[in-house]
C-alpha cells in the first residue's frame, strides 16, 4: 500500500492502571503518521483516566462512562472512529515494534479490506509467554474460522466500512462473530506474515471459558450449520484439552 491510510486503534479499558501504560507507550512509538488513537473507558476508580490525561499528547478522543460490557465499549469505539481502518489493542496489549503498524500497512495492498498477522502473548507483568494455540494460517477466508479463533482479535485489522458493530448478545465470544461476518464481506485479505501484538493473555473469554466455548458453538452453527460444526469440533476439543494438559494454558 503506497498511500498512508488513518488507522484507528481503539483500547477498552476497565480499571486498568496496571496495564494501560505499556498500551499507550507502544501505540506513542509508531512510526506511522495517520493514526488516531481512541480509548473507551467503562467509568474506572482506580486511577485510570488519570493515565488517559496524563497521556493525552497521544490520545485522540476518549470517554471514560459506564457500560453494559466489553463489547457494548467496543461498539462505542467503532462509532468513534474516523479512521479507514480500525485496530483494537486494548489495556496490556502492545504493539510489538515501532515500526509494526507501518510495516503492515506497506505490505498490504490498497484493496485489502483485512490485513492479519501473527501473535505473542504475554502475563501480567509483560512477559512472553510464547506464541497462541492455533497456528495462524498462511491463507485466511471466514472459513478458517471453522477451526477455532485462528488469527488473534489484537492482530485483526480491517477496514472500517466493512466492520458492522459487534453483537451484543454474545457475552463472551462477540469478536469472532465480529472477524467471521467482516472476512465474509471481504474481497481482499493480506497475510502480513509479521507480528502485529503482543496480547496479554487471561482477557473476558479465557476468563469465562466454558460460557464463551458455548457461545462461540451457536456462532459456529448459525454460520457453518450444526453438522460441518459438530465435525470439526471433534478434533477442535481433542486439540483444545490436549494442549491444555500439556502446556497448562489454553
Amino acid at each position: 500500500m503506497t498511500s498512508t491510510p488513518l488507522v484507528s486503534i481503539i483500547t477498552i479499558t476497565y480499571n486498568a492502571v496496571q496495564t494501560l501504560e505499556r498500551t499507550i507507550n507502544s501505540v506513542r512509538a509508531q512510526n506511522y503518521p495517520s493514526v488516531e488513537y481512541i480509548l473507551v473507558d467503562g467509568a474506572s476508580k482506580d486511577g485510570t483516566v488519570g493515565i488517559i490525561k496524563d497521556n493525552i499528547d497521544v490520545v485522540s478522543s476518549y470517554i471514560s462512562e459506564p457500560d453494559k460490557g466489553i463489547y457494548d465499549a467496543m461498539n462505542k469505539g467503532l462509532n468513534m472512529a474516523n479512521g479507514e481502518y480500525v485496530w483494537f489493542m486494548n489495556a496490556g496489549d502492545e504493539l510489538p515494534e515501532p515500526d509494526t503498524l507501518s510495516r503492515a500497512i506497506s505490505i498490504a495492498p490498497e484493496n485489502a479490506d483485512v490485513i492479519y498477522g501473527e501473535t505473542v502473548m504475554t502475563d501480567i507483568d509483560g512477559n512472553l509467554i510464547g506464541e497462541r494455540r492455533l497456528a495462524t494460517p498462511e491463507s485466511l477466508s471466514w472459513r478458517s474460522f471453522q477451526k477455532g479463533m485462528v488469527v488473534c482479535h489484537q492482530s485483526f485489522i480491517a477496514r472500517r466500512s466493512k466492520a458492522d458493530l459487534y453483537d451484543t448478545k454474545y457475552r463472551f465470544s462477540a469478536d469472532f462473530d465480529w472477524c467471521l461476518r467482516i472476512l465474509k464481506s471481504s474481497s481482499s485479505v493480506c497475510n502480513t506474515n509479521i507480528v502485529l501484538s503482543r496480547f496479554l493473555d487471561g482477557g473476558i473469554t479465557k476468563q469465562n471459558i466454558l460460557p464463551g466455548l458455548k457461545e462461540r458453538f451457536k456462532i459456529m452453527t448459525h454460520h457453518y450449520g450444526l453438522f460441518h460444526t459438530i465435525i470439526y469440533h471433534i478434533p477442535i476439543s481433542i486439540k483444545f484439552f490436549s494442549y491444555w494438559i500439556t502446556k497448562g494454558r489454553f
